[in-house]
């Protein structure tokens, strides 16, 4: 079953899964089963994220980066004790698969894409019925948004208390019989609440520029402290010395039009020509109205008003910070941010 965009009401959808009565079904993602003894240090070894002490039923995220610190695939690990699951975008499963199997070399590990055998159904706090299971293990990636995991680092505030947002495998033999004791909800909903949650996404954030700090996924993603990996010189060296060169912002639109601005469309301080950015998603929300997420040279002032330039016209709109300009450089964080600890 493929995901639907919406059901009838994108809007009262949303409100649906806001109170944890209504599930999104993703359909058919890239998911890599990894099994084998050496399964987590050789993951640790390639992978932004301490996966070594993994317990069990625990879930994680973590990035792959290339040797330049840029962004090339988001995870969504399970580990069930006997296999790790890799979940990803489904235009990046290719790419992921071939280059870990490049990898391999000696260690005690095998591959397998298993995509066609389970559907990922969203939700936020929906109890799912079924879901996938192995070694005894419910088959559940729980978003560790909008908190900051061991060994990471946040450099915002402007993210909601919570964001209970998790994604289950459930066998395509079992999904219909999942997704009938349940409202729906399309992923236009979903996307309305993520870009309220200021949560970056694989899809729709990242393209070749892309460093970890721009879109705060250090506090998340990326463990600090762990040994190397491909482009850990480049996460050190931007947050202990520099600062990154973007930063990820979130957008108030002017509602007073009926177009969303579109990705890729450009972002100005308003009165000037200069583009400043780009528009990465938005969305009509269903109790703040329009809202995007953008991304914004570092010089952009924070406090500036903007204008979207696009195809339907200009829109104004007013950013709330994400990642502020002095995000980087160690020194300059609050102490709150270097003593916080969190979850795996």
């Amino acid at each position: 079953m493929a995901a639907s965009l919406h059901y009838g009401n994108p809007l009262v959808e949303q409100r649906k899964l806001v109170e944890a009565k209504a599930l999104v079904n993703f359909g058919a993602r890239g998911i890599i089963k990894v099994t084998g003894p050496d399964r987590l240090d050789w993951l640790h070894s390639l992978l932004s994220q301490n996966l070594k002490n993994l317990l069990p039923g625990q879930s994680a995220e973590a990035l792959l980066l290339d040797p330049n610190g840029h962004i090339e695939q988001v995870i969504h690990f399970i580990d069930d004790g006997e296999s790790s699951w890799l979940i990803v975008e489904p235009e990046q499963l290719e790419s992921l698969l071939a280059w870990l199997q490049k990898m391999v070399f000696r260690m005690r590990v095998k591959l397998a894409d298993v995509s066609g055998l389970y559907s990922v159904v969203g939700s936020l706090g929906a109890e799912i019925s079924k879901p996938a299971s192995s070694n005894q293990v419910d088959l559940v990636w729980n978003d560790p948004w909008p908190g900051v995991v061991t060994g990471g680092v946040r450099y915002s505030m402007a993210r909601p208390a919570v964001w209970p947002w998790s994604e289950t495998l459930v066998a395509n033999e079992d999904l219909a019989e999942v997704l009938a004791g349940h409202e729906l909800a399309g992923t236009m909903a979903y996307e309305a609440l993520r870009i309220a949650a200021r949560r970056p996404a694989m899809a729709t954030e990242v393209d070749e520029k892309s460093l970890p700090h721009e879109y705060d996924w250090l506090s998340t993603a990326v463990h600090l402290s762990k040994g190397c990996y491909r482009g850990q010189e480049t996460v050190a060296k931007v947050h202990n010395l520099g600062h990154p060169p973007r930063r990820l912002t979130f957008l108030h639109l002017d509602g007073s039009g009926h177009d969303l601005p579109e990705h890729g469309d450009e972002v100005r301080v308003a009165g000037t020509e200069q583009s400043r950015g780009l528009i990465t998603s938005s969305a009509q929300h269903y109790e703040m109205g329009p809202i995007a997420l953008a991304i914004l040279s570092r010089s952009t002032p924070e406090g500036a008003n903007l204008v979207v330039v696009g195809n339907h016209g200009d829109i104004d709109a007013s950013q709330e910070v994400i990642v502020p300009q002095s995000a980087g450089k160690a020194a300059d964080l609050p102490k709150r941010n270097l003593l916080m600890g969190g979850r795996h």
